[in-house]
């Protein structure tokens, strides 16, 4: 027996490998108890066709069927060197390429993948494509002027005085509104 395959379930146990000590004990149940597979698929809420892939790659390949591997996945849509091109137009700005804001979001970064590179993605994976790329979300934080008691205090006394004065001057009328927006940035 290859020593380094004595040595997975300690080291799994070190590590917190939860899947290697699950598959370990579920495989020592399974062959050392020789329990109903009935009561081992709902005792380990398992599927029975897992447990018996389990034991056929155990009785295999001994040990070494106890170690995971990556199995792959779907390829990704964007080569490597498509991403660094993503982050590059990324950190240039939306106004580098043709956007009318100042801020990424997640649908403008799926509309600029899908012109340069004819990727299209779903907007919530772009977010997920984002965080992989290194971006982070960030939120801006606006504090109002109305808040420093310097400013609104030189407002008072010096800008909205000269606009009073401007208005009569000019026999103008003033007008108040309140203004309503939506902030781009979200609520």
């Amino acid at each position: 027996m290859n020593p380094r395959c004595s040595t997975r379930l300690p080291q799994a146990y070190r590590k917190d490998d939860v899947r290697l000590v699950r598959r370990t004990t579920v495989l020592i149940d399974l062959l050392g108890h020789h329990g109903p597979m009935a009561v081992l698929c709902e005792r380990w809420d398992l599927s029975s066709s897992c447990l018996y892939d389990w034991q056929r790659a155990f009785l295999l390949h001994g040990m070494e069927s106890l170690h995971y591997r990556h199995s792959g996945g779907r390829r990704p849509k964007l080569t490597p060197r498509q991403k660094k091109r993503v982050v590059e137009l990324r950190e240039a700005g939306p106004q580098v390429v043709g956007c009318e804001t100042a801020c990424w979001t997640s649908v403008l970064l799926r509309v600029l993948i899908w012109r340069e590179f004819g990727v299209l993605y779903k907007r919530q994976y772009v977010c997920t494509l984002r965080h992989n790329l290194g971006c982070s979300l960030q939120k801006a934080r606006f504090v109002s002027d109305h808040l420093d008691a310097a400013k609104r205090l030189a407002w008072l006394q010096d800008t909205w005085p000269a606009i009073v004065r401007a208005a009569k001057r000019g026999e103008g009328l003033l007008l108040c509104e309140e203004e309503a927006s939506c902030a781009q940035w979200g609520a």
